[in-house]
């Protein structure tokens, strides 16, 4: 090689990897399916076939009341993560490496909902089991605007996204987050009231029915 004459340089990988990595949302949705499947289906496993005999039966089944009624809202409420999510994964051109640890950050919450409901299942009229189960939808919420957020940000939202779309995905995230906290601080009442109210909010965001102007919520 002649003199005056310089090899180029070896880029570092770093920044390079940076760039490239967690690009493929069809990757994020494929581990967000098997992960949601697994959770709801270990929400299951907390309902146990009661061991009692046939005269004492009816009596075992009442005592699996809490644990049904949080299986029931657990479940709803990984159904309504998961079409959030999917929302929003449906309507990006791309994603990057920021916004994929972001969407495991959303799943480690979602990994976390089969505790928090044998928790509240089994303490259901203790203040401290309900307000950890209300966090445990509390985080998903938040890494759910998160995700949005950035990918508004940084220019990720698909060009044929409908319009308006950023301002209906955020204004849902926020209300839903702003009535399960209403539905937590009864605690300070009843947890009953407490769960009572979360199921309402979740029967609503199942249905959307068409009446009150609830479907806009």
């Amino acid at each position: 090689m002649g003199p005056g004459v310089r090899t180029a340089e070896p880029q570092r990988p770093g920044p390079i990897y940076n760039r490239i990595a967690g690009q493929s949302i069809e990757r994020i949705a494929a581990l967000s399916d098997g992960i949601f499947a697994v959770a709801m289906t270990l929400l299951v496993l907390d309902l146990r076939v009661p061991a009692a005999g046939t005269a004492g039966l009816a009596h075992a089944l009442a005592g699996l009341a809490p644990h049904l009624l949080v299986y029931l809202m657990s479940f709803m409420t990984l159904g309504i993560f998961w079409v959030g999510q999917q929302t929003q994964l449906n309507h990006l051109a791309q994603a990057d490496r920021n916004l994929a640890w972001i969407h495991l950050g959303f799943l480690f919450a979602v990994t976390l909902m089969p505790f928090s409901t044998g928790l509240i299942g089994s303490f259901i009229a203790a203040r401290l089991a309900l307000l950890a189960y209300w966090v445990n939808i509390l985080l998903p919420g938040i890494a759910l605007f998160a995700a949005w957020r950035y990918a508004t940000r940084a220019g990720l939202i698909s060009p044929d996204a409908p319009a308006g779309i950023g301002r209906a995905v955020e204004r849902r995230i926020v209300i839903a987050q702003a009535l399960y906290a209403a539905g937590a601080a009864l605690c300070a009442i009843s947890t009953y009231w407490s769960l009572g109210f979360m199921v309402l909010v979740q029967i609503n965001y199942v249905l959307a029915p068409r009446i009150f102007g609830l479907d806009r919520l």
